[in-house]
């Protein structure tokens, strides 16, 4: 048996980390007066494919786990409190030149973006700790060892499911878009052009397609 207590420390957003590549296309274009809509968006696109991976939000979590171990009559439990963080990033290489989409009637650029890809979790290892009451079948069994092994693969387990629940999700989400927005929106300023930069999930336009549907009958 095992019971889990679920402790949320910290949220530490980690916003921009994409505005390398725009810079560059930024002081590129600053030195070469000029370009156009198509020119500017596939040189934003080809600088985040050399960056490779973004990781726009970083979360820190806790899992507080328990389990127990019953033999011969005697029983022994034993609790752990394992902080971790994960971060959440993107494949930039997976946003193609079909994802980003120019609308010169709204100047409005749309960018399809892959889904979140959650790492981790890094654990704190010197954050750990254990508790247990040390009894006869710890004393003289490796009940010890199994419930604290059980505990470290739960407490992992755990830190990841809390990673995926909605608020997380929603935060990594919105840090995401931003920092691609604002990759793409710099250098369509330094041209003269403020386009309107729309970055979504895929899964996202789904849900706004279906909700169309359902709103039309």
């Amino acid at each position: 048996m095992k019971k889990l207590l679920l402790s949320l420390l910290a949220v530490l957003a980690v916003a921009g980390a994409a505005l390398g590549g725009g810079y560059y296309v930024y002081s590129k274009l600053r030195a070469d007066a000029g370009g156009t809509v198509q020119s500017v968006t596939t040189a934003s696109l080809a600088g985040l494919h050399e960056q490779a991976r973004l990781t726009p939000f970083i979360a820190r979590f806790v899992a507080v786990v328990t389990s127990r171990q019953q033999r011969m009559g005697l029983s022994a439990e034993r609790t752990m409190i394992m902080p971790g963080t994960v971060r959440y990033e993107i494949d930039l290489t997976k946003i193609t030149a079909q994802d980003v989409t120019w609308d010169e009637a709204t100047k409005t650029l749309s960018v399809r973006m892959p889904p979140l890809i959650l790492a981790g979790p890094e654990v704190d290892l010197s954050g750990i700790r254990q508790y247990g009451e040390k009894g006869l079948l710890t004393m003289f069994t490796d009940a010890e060892k199994l419930l604290d092994d059980t505990n470290r693969k739960e407490g992992q387990e755990e830190l990841m499911q809390q990673a995926r629940s909605a608020v997380p999700m929603r935060l990594a989400r919105d840090a995401a878009r931003s920092a691609i927005e604002r990759t793409f929106a710099l250098p369509l300023r330094a041209i003269g052009v403020q386009a309107d930069v729309r970055a979504s999930f895929a899964d996202e336009r789904a849900e706004e397609q279906q909700g169309g549907i359902a709103a039309a009958e």
